[in-house]
C-alpha cells in the first residue's frame, strides 16, 4: 500500500525555500505514529531539510546525483524504483517534496493530510486532491492553542 503523508495549507502549500510553514507539534506526532516502522520515500532536498535521518524509519531518497549515498538509507533515482525496494504487502509512505507527491499520487492507495487552515505564500505544493478520485474516510478538527499557531484538521482519503 502506499499512502501520501503531508502538512497541506488551504492552498495546498507545503513550503518555502525548502522549509516547513509552520510548526505543529501535534502532526508530528501523528506523522511519527504513522511512519514509524515503515519505508519513507523522498525526495533529496526534503531529506536534506531533516537534521539528521528520522529513527525507526527506512529511508528511500529519490535524486539523479550519482555519487549521493548518506550512510543507511537507499538511494534511486526514480519512483519506480523506490516502490520497488519497498516490501511486498506492506505501506510505504511518500513524505515529500511536492515533484515526488506529483510523481506518486496516481499510484497511491490512500493519502493522510493534515490540512492547515490557511494560506500560505510558498514555493512547494501538494497536488490537487480530486474527490472524483479519493474519499474522505476519517477528520478530525484540532483548533489553534497555545502550542499550535493555525487550526488544523487531520483527513484520511482512499481511493474509490
Amino acid at each position: 500500500m502506499i499512502t501520501l503523508i503531508a502538512a497541506v495549507a488551504e492552498n495546498n502549500a507545503l513550503g518555502k525555500d525548502n522549509q516547513l510553514l509552520w510548526h505543529l507539534p501535534d502532526d508530528f506526532k501523528r506523522f511519527k505514529n504513522l511512519t514509524s516502522g515503515h519505508y519513507i520515500i523522498m525526495g533529496r532536498k526534503t531529506f536534506e531539510s531533516f537534521p539528521k535521518p528520522l529513527p525507526n524509519r527506512t529511508h528511500i531518497i529519490i535524486t539523479r546525483q550519482k555519487d549521493y549515498a548518506p550512510d543507511g538509507c537507499i538511494v534511486v533515482n526514480s519512483l519506480e524504483k523506490a516502490l520497488t525496494a519497498c516490501p511486498k504487502n506492506e505501506e510505504c509512505f511518500v513524505i515529500g517534496g511536492g515533484e515526488i507527491y506529483n510523481q506518486s499520487i496516481a499510484k497511491a492507495d490512500k493519502v493522510d493530510i493534515t490540512r492547515v487552515h490557511h494560506h500560505f505564500e510558498a514555493d512547494t505544493f501538494f497536488p490537487e486532491i480530486d474527490l472524483k478520485v479519493w474519499q474522505p474516510v476519517f477528520e478530525e478538527f484540532h483548533p489553534k492553542d497555545e502550542k499550535h499557531a493555525f487550526d488544523f484538521t487531520f483527513i484520511t482519503y482512499i481511493r474509490k
